[in-house]
């Protein structure tokens, strides 16, 4: 195990390595960045193409982003940034002028909040339903969540979550249309907690059906091929109860395949749902990655990335490891 583990830790660093080579290139290539905009917003349409030019290498001087016409210049810049990220200096925001760690940090919490409930949700409505849909397949029940999921599976996030803000918020007027809490002055304490909590049920019933049929499914359709193996066939022929086939052998070896999507989840937990923030003004990383991306923040771009590639890594090194714990026929010291 310790082997296997230590062995896992290298590729990963050698995969994190490649991600952040190939990730500064793509950034540097940017038609359009932070210096730009500023230079444009600035100037407008006036000055003359030399006054332009001396403002911008000024400016790309400023912000320590000197222009590389070369290979070699793009790849000493490269150095220049991993030093910096792997001293634990992720550079200063050039919208925001505060260190990038601080505003991942501090935008981090909500975004951890929202996806960490609704996946819990997710979890307790998919896996129970997923096997009770291919116990009773082709029944009801069956085609019934077969067809809602396939629909929330369809929907655009940006669509469905205008479209419940619309029924749901503007029309019917229970919940907030968007924002993290109400304003009011002057309030704190547990009014305040469940004022945040009420502007955040809307987003998570977003997430929560739009992302609940994909793994409905795939829990039934590995329950359906548990459900037909000859071991199951054994246990029922021993005169074991239909519970107990179920929810001690099928159930167990439905979650080996399962663990797989654990690779995405980590990422999902602290990475922020971008889209949905966004529609709801939810001030968390997601809507905030999305504020700085379009500005061409070239620190917190980097940054936030190579964070995003961080948890990726880690959880794809985590479900290999759980692969061990729900399936005994793996052995990660081989």
């Amino acid at each position: 195990m310790v082997k296997y583990i230590i062995k896992r830790i290298l590729l990963s660093l050698l995969i994190l390595f490649g991600v952040s080579v190939l990730l500064y290139v793509l950034v540097r290539m940017m038609p359009v960045d932070f210096v730009t905009q500023k230079l444009v917003a600035g100037l407008g349409s006036q000055g003359n193409d030399e006054l332009i030019a001396e403002r911008k290498a000024a400016l790309y001087a400023y912000y320590g982003l000197e222009e590389h016409p070369t290979l070699l210049g793009v790849w000493n810049g490269y150095w220049k940034w991993l030093f910096q990220f792997l001293s634990g200096d992720f550079g200063t925001s050039f919208k925001t002028g505060r260190p990038v760690e601080k505003i991942i940090f501090d935008n981090m919490g909500v975004s951890f909040v929202i996806s960490f409930i609704s996946l819990i949700l997710q979890l307790l409505i998919a896996i129970p339903l997923g096997i009770k849909c291919a116990c009773n397949q082709y029944g009801k029940l069956d085609y019934t969540a077969t067809v809602l999921s396939m629909i929330g599976i369809s929907f655009p996030t940006f669509f469905f979550g205008s479209l419940a803000i619309k029924i749901f918020a503007m029309e019917l007027g229970w919940f907030p249309v968007s924002g993290l809490d109400s304003g009011l002055f002057g309030v704190s304490g547990w009014t305040k907690f469940w004022d945040m909590a009420w502007h955040l049920v809307l987003p998570m019933f977003v997430l929560v059906v739009l992302n609940i049929g994909s793994m409905m499914r795939y829990t039934r359709t590995n329950t359906l091929e548990v459900l037909n193996a000859d071991y199951i066939r054994t246990a029922r022929a021993k005169g074991l109860s239909e519970n107990t086939v179920v929810y001690k052998h099928v159930f167990r070896n439905t979650m080996i395949p399962l663990v797989t999507t654990l690779a995405g989840i980590l990422p999902g937990l602290f990475g922020g749902s971008m889209i949905t923030e966004t529609v709801f003004g939810i001030p968390g990383i997601g809507k905030t990655a999305y504020d700085l991306l379009n500005a061409g923040d070239i620190p917190f771009i980097m940054a936030y990335n190579m964070f995003i590639a961080v948890l990726t890594v880690i959880g794809i090194l985590l479900t290999d490891i759980m692969y061990a714990v729900v399936d005994p026929r793996v052995k990660l010291g081989k």
